[in-house]
């Protein structure tokens, strides 16, 4: 059954543990983050975790910015970008990526079963970075309520990929207009991008507004990094 109500926010710990349990159900994951909630579970051997920090991670759209070294590469680079093609090869890579690390994947098969249902509903997505073979080098995936746009995760194979899947989703923000996107915390990749922190009180408001616009669709073609570089003005 999915979970009906989380705790009131302000009662989350320092680091943001709000709740233990519950389930991956859409209706879990829309009211989670609706209420500036998101899910990030410990590991496969506990129950599943339930966060809102008190301080998110965030990249406002008038503080992007895109490096010296990141234009000068794009503008030469033939890499396609694509949305929502391959939702499910790219939550799998971001697995893979993360289990590799000291503390181990988060990104559990329930994450993997949750949010592939959450995408069929139209509710999460995905961007794909193929190198000139069509192979899937790079990517991120993060939910889409309304105009709220979060990234959960990305990879990488090759030098920039990542960086390049997160341009293509902050193209979508500056071409409609969206005022951020939810990153969570921030990390030496999005900081490079503009992330700042914000506090959970002020993020809530911000994202109330969001959830009831139309929804936001993204391109279903696939555009060349250096063809978005035009389109960015780089």
């Amino acid at each position: 059954m999915p979970i009906i109500e989380f705790p009131p926010v302000d009662i989350a710990d320092e680091q943001g543990l709000l709740a233990i349990g519950g389930d991956l159900h859409h209706d879990s994951l829309l009211l989670a983050y609706q209420s500036g909630i998101f899910p990030w579970p410990i590991s496969e051997e506990y129950p599943l975790a339930w966060f809102s920090p008190p301080q998110r991670g965030v990249i406002l759209q008038e503080n992007i910015r895109f490096n010296r070294s990141l234009k000068k590469f794009v503008k030469k680079c033939n890499w396609k970008i694509s949305f929502n093609q391959d939702f499910l090869g790219v939550i799998k890579e971001c697995q893979k990526v993360h289990a590799k690390s000291n503390d181990g994947t988060w990104i559990t098969d329930e994450i993997i079963d949750g949010y592939y249902n959450f995408f069929h509903q139209g509710l999460a997505y995905s961007v794909e970075v193929k190198n000139e073979n069509g192979d899937l080098i790079g990517g991120l995936y993060g939910v889409k309520i309304g105009h709220f746009l979060s990234g959960e995760s990305m990879f990488f194979k090759e030098t920039n990929a990542s960086k390049l899947a997160l341009l293509g989703i902050l193209s979508i923000l500056i071409e409609e207009g969206i005022p951020f996107l939810d990153t969570q915390m921030v990390t030496p990749i999005t900081e490079s991008f503009g992330a700042t922190e914000t506090p959970r009180i002020d993020f809530i408001k911000a994202i109330t507004p969001l959830f009831n616009k139309g929804t936001l669709n993204l391109p279903t073609t696939s555009i060349k990094a250096s063809e978005l570089a035009i389109k960015l003005s780089f």
